[in-house]
């Protein structure tokens, strides 16, 4: 028997040293499932590639990994992650994935379907970032 699928939606998160420049390091993907209750990010910022990406940023890594930080705890709800952590799932999915001109973006969102919103989310983190 084939399991069930279900639609999700999907956001690569990105860090953006320089906005106006349009060039960005992939560093995490968020996923959404209504059907199945579940949000989630993932984020990892790969130190060696961003400095040879950008090696002229003044940016500290630090605080980019603090901000990636956040990210993944209001997708969890954490409860002293801010009011964003405690709206729905789907608020705080739209708060996160929206347009921004910040050092930490998102892709716009992108469709799916999965049975185990998990290890799609997994492997789209192996995959796009």
């Amino acid at each position: 028997m084939t399991p069930e699928l279900h639609v999700y939606e999907y956001a690569v998160i990105r860090v953006v040293p320089s906005p106006e420049r349009e060039e960005f390091l992939n560093a995490g993907v968020i996923l959404f499932c209504k059907r199945k209750k579940f949000l989630k990010a993932i984020c990892k910022l790969d130190t060696n590639r961003f400095e040879a990406a950008f090696p002229n940023c003044d940016c500290e890594t630090e605080v980019i990994r603090k901000n990636l930080e956040s990210i993944v705890k209001i997708a969890d709800g954490e409860k002293n992650s801010g009011p964003i952590a405690a709206m729905e799932l789907s608020e705080r999915f739209r708060w996160l994935t929206a347009v921004r001109s910040t050092i930490i973006q998102s892709s716009r969102p992108h469709p799916g379907l999965t049975d185990d919103p998990e290890a799609t989310l997994r492997n789209l983190m192996t995959n796009l970032a």
